[in-house]
């Protein structure tokens, strides 16, 4: 009867076989490092959209200020209206701000 070939009890393993091994072993744990390092495609983007919104809402947040305190000289302005543009503008450039504190409460 055959029997496979077996290697006894305490035989050390070849020094080639040992290096391809430490290579693979150092090589399977560098890859997660590697994995950590990219950025998120979603933060990415997301801090695009930001910045891109925030170029479009100055101009305007400008404006809608200029018109308010024309209408308020002028004594035609509903003071609901001043309210919700300030607290809008504030939230609108706020908005990182607000993030990272309701991020730091649930301790995302």
């Amino acid at each position: 009867m055959n029997q496979p070939n077996r290697t006894a009890v305490g035989t050390r393993t070849p020094p080639r076989r040992r290096a391809r091994r430490d290579v693979a072993a150092a090589l399977l744990l560098a890859l997660p490092l590697t994995a950590f390092a990219q950025a998120s495609p979603f933060m990415t983007g997301a801090t695009a959209l930001q910045a891109n919104i925030l170029a479009w809402l100055t101009p305007i947040a400008i404006i809608l200020v200029m018109v308010l305190g024309g209408m308020a000289m002028a004594n035609r302005v509903s003071w609901g209206w001043v309210v919700g543009a300030i607290l809008g503008i504030a939230i609108a450039f706020g908005a990182p701000q607000i993030v990272t504190w309701v991020r730091g409460m649930f301790g995302v």
